[in-house]
């Protein structure tokens, strides 16, 4: 355990931020599942609505610096290709 008063604070600030980028994985992850699920349905007009959401979701995640922007864009590419190769 930390004794020095500014390392206690950083133990404090890390838990935070932690717990702030799992919350927002977790909504990109729930996002991401909306989609998919969508996909494996074969309903491309839900599949559609539910990728404009997770879009939205992993830029949110990307500008608060919780994912890379190439993670991000990765992610994004991968779920519009399989959005557009439903029938």
């Amino acid at each position: 355990m930390a004794n020095i008063k500014s390392a206690k604070k950083r133990i404090l600030v890390n838990q935070t931020k932690a717990a702030r980028n799992k919350a927002i994985r977790s909504k990109v992850k729930t996002a991401c599942k909306k989609v998919e699920a969508a996909i494996i349905a074969k309903d491309k007009a839900v599949a559609q609505t539910c990728l404009i959401a997770a879009i939205s979701e992993i830029d949110k995640a990307c500008t608060k610096g919780v994912y890379h922007r190439n993670t991000a864009s990765r992610k994004i590419s991968r779920l519009s290709r399989a959005v557009n190769t439903i029938a």
